[in-house]
């Protein structure tokens, strides 16, 4: 998995990553966006635009987000590999630990 989304996502999704991946691998679930392990290019393009800095290389993962490489690879398990973003709704669904996870707020 080239790039992975992390917790900088839950609850406040910004969606530029979606905008300008150049394949489509970028999904939006109900309370973040999950990149396919089996699409991404490993571009990086999606990183560069996250103002939120929560896509990040799997190489570039710290220890407390590295269980978002296997969140990110889990969300596709059901769907699969559907080739691209832009035909399937899956904004009702995320993975258990993250649909579990507190409701973020954002300071400032």
């Amino acid at each position: 998995m080239p790039y992975v989304v992390t917790v900088g996502c839950v609850d406040v999704m910004d969606r530029s990553c979606m905008q300008e991946c150049p394949v489509d691998c970028i999904y939006e679930g109900g309370r973040m966006a999950y990149v396919n392990p089996t699409e991404c290019i490993d571009c990086g393009a999606c990183g560069e635009v996250c103002p939120h800095d929560a896509i990040k290389s799997e190489h570039d993962l710290k220890p407390d987000e590295l269980l978002f490489r296997d969140i990110n690879a889990e969300f596709f398990e059901e769907i699969g590999d559907p080739g691209g973003a832009t035909d399937v709704d899956v904004r009702d669904r995320d993975v258990p630990r993250v649909r579990d996870l507190a409701p973020r707020r954002e300071d400032g």
